[in-house]
């Protein structure tokens, strides 16, 4: 049963030149794989006389040599029209005196029928296009076949291609100039690596083709570190972001208060609002312990540690330390004229990528972003 058919011939009807041609109707969806692979309207009739005039052989004036000494009859015109590769090869015969006397070796011999038959009705199986599709790849390129080089790439691309052939496609599309299949298949390499390296197709593309292996072993390395970094920065990005939300909840607690923690001057209702910054009830429980806490200067207890580190932090995002409400928010700036340029330096870059984590730049309590 043929599964497959891309039209190389058109037919045409005659028409009455006064008479106003009926436009084509519009594709449908589910013609979009059939356009992709050139089919077209032509007759089942149609491909059948053409497979037929294949198989019988009728007239047929050239010879085919594959290997193992078997032959296929063929037409020369027909081959000619359909690869100028062929017809470069037809034309030396006959001035050798070889009358139509071709030789495709190195595939085996149904492959070469299967692309002979393609050259006359581009018809085939699915079976066959399953076995084939290495070696009719290969015959598509060599011979310049530009529709059996999409009907294979094609194939490939949605279900062909799999972790026992992509070291031999990934090669051959790279021999073959098949840009579109060598990246789809250099994807499926670095996503199965650990598996194909272990394999004998890795091995053998080691042996012929060392430079090649390097490259793409490189490659892993490079996609592994750039995914180790991009996931560092994705980390990185969410302390700042958490740690500007801690900014914002500590100028609320202190500013306006919450809960049971707040401004001196701030009278708490029995039935407080729910609070809208997510990190204030863990900031609530950190400014509890540093009032409390006994080992209260930095680096005598983790938490205070954490808590001075705050401080600090929002007294170098602070807009205004002369109004805010922030304990130390003034001190903590004046000691910074005393810290030495390497702190200081990281304070700034700190500084810059949490105010750049919201985008902050019109806060009415935090610094503009500045490129430091």
């Amino acid at each position: 049963m043929v599964t497959g058919c891309v039209d190389l011939h058109q037919s045409f009807k005659s028409a009455d030149s006064s008479s106003v041609p009926i436009p084509p109707p519009l594709p449908s969806k589910s013609d979009g794989l059939k356009k992709k692979l050139g089919h077209s309207s032509v007759s089942t009739a149609t491909r059948d006389m053409w497979d037929r005039l294949f198989n019988d052989g009728y007239k047929a004036d050239v010879v085919i040599y594959t290997d193992n000494g078997s032959i296929i009859y063929a037409h020369a015109n027909i081959l000619g029209t359909a690869s100028t590769v062929i017809k470069g090869m037809l034309k030396q015969a006959k001035r050798h005196g070889k009358w139509h006397t071709i030789s495709i070796r190195g595939v085996p011999h149904d492959a070469v029928r299967v692309f002979i038959r393609f050259l006359y009705s581009s018809c085939y199986e699915k079976e066959e296009m399953n076995e084939f599709i290495m070696h009719l790849l290969l015959l598509s390129h060599a011979y310049v076949v530009p529709q059996l080089k999409r009907v294979c790439e094609w194939h490939l691309e949605h279900g062909l291609l799999t972790t026992e052939n992509v070291v031999d496609v990934f090669q051959l599309a790279l021999l073959c100039d098949f840009p579109r299949l060598s990246l789809i298949s250099h994807r499926m390499i670095m996503k199965h690596f650990k598996e194909l390296s272990a394999t004998e197709a890795w091995t053998a593309m080691k042996k012929s083709h060392p430079f090649l292996e390097k490259e793409v072993r490189d490659s892993v390395i490079i996609e592994a570190n750039t995914r180790k970094e991009r996931m560092r920065k994705r980390n990185d990005q969410r302390i700042y972001s958490q740690l500007y939300e801690a900014m914002e909840a500590l100028v609320h607690i202190c500013r306006d208060g919450c809960k049971t923690i707040g401004p001196h001057d701030k009278d708490f209702k029995p039935n407080h609002a729910t609070c809208n910054y997510e990190a204030c009830k863990g900031l609530e429980s950190l400014i509890r312990h540093f009032a409390g806490c006994k080992l209260r200067v930095p680096g005598g207890c983790v938490h205070c540690k954490r808590m001075w580190q705050l401080l600090e932090l929002h007294s170098r995002v602070c807009a205004g330390s002369d109004q805010c409400r922030v304990p130390l928010c003034r001190n903590l700036k004046e000691k910074m004229e005393k810290q030495s340029k390497k702190d200081e330096s990281r304070w700034k870059l700190l500084v810059k990528n949490v105010l750049g984590s919201k985008k902050i730049g019109g806060s009415p309590f935090f610094l503009p972003v500045t490129n430091c």
